[in-house]
């Protein structure tokens, strides 16, 4: 019993060191779809990996500059090469990342326009505060807005319904299909805040790719 529990010990360190070293890899990538503000989808060998952008926080996409956020990342990365440094996998089982262009840091630049927050959990940047900062002062982006709400608190407000309550909650109506959608909006609303998963079909985070579509 005493060597099937080292074995096991053995095969949980190692399986640990694995994930540890994906997370702190370090590689190139084609940023294939911007699916918000803080989010895309990259392609290596040729298998999408959604990456969820490190130390920032960016409107929901039905959230006030939601959309312009995800423009403002489209510009900066869509169906460009990037360096990706990552850096965990979080509860969704995206990978985190930073993500720079020719120096460039993709999630202070989106902190930089007002198009995302710091998030401070866990970050203690002075650069990036900085960033927000200077950003706030000349009411850029976000900015604008007379009192913002950050993202936690919105999706804390905006709580997505359960499986069981969207038939109940009139707000989300009976929509189903993406040619029942009549905007990427709406189709975006019915994705994030009534979970209508048949309009993702390739969960890839982005419904309706005929509505919704990022590219050119």
């Amino acid at each position: 019993m005493k060597n099937i529990l080292e074995i096991g010990w053995v095969a949980v360190l190692f399986l640990l060191g694995a994930l540890n070293a994906a997370c702190a890899e370090e590689f190139s990538a084609k940023v294939i779809a911007v699916v918000d503000g803080d989010t895309v989808l990259i392609l290596r060998d040729n298998m999408p990996i959604k990456v969820r952008l490190a130390e920032i926080d960016a409107p929901e996409k039905t959230q006030a500059f939601g959309e312009e956020s995800k423009q403002s990342l489209a510009e900066l990365v869509l169906n460009k090469q990037v360096h990706v440094d990552s850096r965990a996998i979080d509860d969704y089982g995206r990978l985190v990342a930073l993500i720079t262009i020719d120096g460039l840091n993709i999630s202070y630049e989106q902190v930089q326009r007002g198009m995302a927050w710091m998030y401070s959990r866990f970050n203690k940047s002075e650069v990036l505060l900085g960033l927000q900062n200077g950003a706030k002062k000349a009411k850029r982006g976000l900015w604008m807005q007379t009192d913002p709400i950050p993202p936690n608190k919105w999706r804390k407000d905006n709580a997505v319904p359960q499986k069981h309550d969207v038939a109940q909650n009139d707000s989300c109506g009976s929509k189903r299909y993406c040619s029942q959608m009549s905007s990427c909006n709406e189709a975006n609303f019915y994705l994030s805040q009534c979970n209508v998963k048949t309009l993702d079909r390739d969960n890839d985070g982005v419904p309706c790719e005929n509505l919704c579509s990022t590219k050119k």
